[in-house]
């Protein structure tokens, strides 16, 4: 009936319904009175369905003031709450962990892992991160499919993505642990890179009066997938070293929107929005709202606006027929590749989102990184007037 219908277009606007479980035993709190598939910010509350047991930490390497708080979570989680603790090998290897004989008993305890070697996604209950949001980027590149809750700490000045103090950490921690802590879902960008094969047929590439060309056919199942990637912040297709500009060709839900002349374009999710894309002139969008942001960088057309669109659709990037050189392509900054006649980015939203514990709330925490991290709209207050006699002066 109707209300089916009502379900697919918002599924449509909204992109896929995001997963609920984040690893083993973490959840979104059940909301009866939610009807909608995006469920009210308000009421994205964690519970466990089974006490948490093993904890990830991630903390950045090659940054000595972080020894001692890992020092201090590390004992925390063991001794205290006698937790498993998994860290990456090169975190245990770093700095002077390897000779502090009082962390030895500490540091035979915990189980290590090497990225690339061991799969420990499906073994993780909560991710706790020390240090940067680069941290937290990093969190989410472990973790393809689904990710269990993340909990970040800043040491030292506010970061977009690490809300909580490192001083309370014990309290944060068991306040967690209790459940119902609130939480906000980050959007993320499953993006696929397909090599060879892709043909755009030109007999079709004739723009209707709206300057928007009519659907294309568009040749790409004979290609060969090479990379397959969740993103949490951006994509971004650039010139790379050549001193040509970029083109690309962008197209949404297989038709071809337009072309983009200048240094590249961005993609970025709304939590992407306070980042490269920000620089890039874009808005800043709260992590909440479903949508996926396409931000030219120095366009060659000045009246290419940064735009943004449905979290549902599918984007698709290719070199345009007519490009002079390659393109180049990098994930949330990293696995970087070059971009050659042929090959095909997709993007669309993804079905497994970062769920993100918030320190107060999913509003107040936004808006308070804008203004401790962006400085955002902080000035200089103009001084009110004293009394009707300075009114009509100015008047005057």
């Amino acid at each position: 009936g109707s209300s089916q219908l009502i379900l697919e277009r918002g599924h449509f606007l909204h992109g896929p319904y995001p997963a609920t479980h984040f690893g083993p035993k973490a959840c979104v709190l059940p909301n009866p009175t939610s009807v909608m598939h995006i469920q009210d910010p308000a009421s994205q509350r964690l519970t466990w369905s089974k006490p948490p047991l093993n904890v990830l930490i991630i903390r950045k390497i090659r940054d000595e003031t972080l020894l001692e708080p890992f020092k201090e979570l590390c004992r925390f989680l063991v001794e205290e709450k006698h937790l498993m603790v998994y860290v990456e090998k090169k975190v245990v290897d770093d700095g002077s962990l390897m000779t502090d004989d009082s962390f030895s008993a500490i540091r035979n305890q915990l189980c290590t892992f090497r990225e690339g070697y061991d799969d420990i996604s499906d073994r993780i209950d909560l991710i706790i991160c020390l240090g940067g949001d680069g941290t937290l980027l990093y969190a989410s590149s472990l973790f393809q499919g689904s990710v269990p809750p993340v909990m970040a700490f800043h040491l030292g000045s506010l970061g977009f993505l690490t809300p909580f103090k490192f001083e309370s950490f014990k309290t944060e921690v068991d306040k967690v642990f209790e459940g119902n802590a609130a939480i906000i879902l980050r959007s993320r960008l499953r993006v696929k890179v397909v090599k060879g094969m892709f043909q755009r047929n030109e007999q079709l590439f004739s723009t209707q009066g709206n300057g928007i060309a009519p659907h294309n056919h568009i040749n790409n199942e004979a290609g060969k997938i090479t990379l397959q990637l969740q993103v949490l912040n951006e994509v971004v297709v650039d010139r790379g070293p050549s001193s040509y500009l970029s083109n690309v060709d962008l197209y949404l839900d297989g038709r071809l929107i337009t072309s983009v002349l200048g240094d590249g374009v961005i993609v970025s999710t709304p939590t992407g929005s306070t980042a490269y894309a920000a620089a890039a002139g874009a808005s800043m969008i709260h992590p909440n709202v479903p949508a996926i942001m396409v931000t030219p960088i120095c366009p060659h057309s000045l009246s290419f606006r940064p735009i943004v669109v449905p979290a549902g659709v599918e984007l698709m990037i290719t070199l345009s027929p007519d490009a002079r050189n390659t393109a180049w392509v990098s994930f949330d900054g990293r696995k970087r590749q070059e971009i050659q006649h042929g090959d095909s980015i997709k993007i669309t939203t993804s079905c497994f989102p970062v769920p993100s514990i918030c320190c107060h709330d999913l509003v107040y925490d936004w808006f308070d990184s804008l203004a401790q991290c962006l400085h955002w709209n902080i000035r200089k207050k103009q001084t009110r007037l004293t009394d009707a006699s300075d009114s009509s002066e100015t008047e005057n």
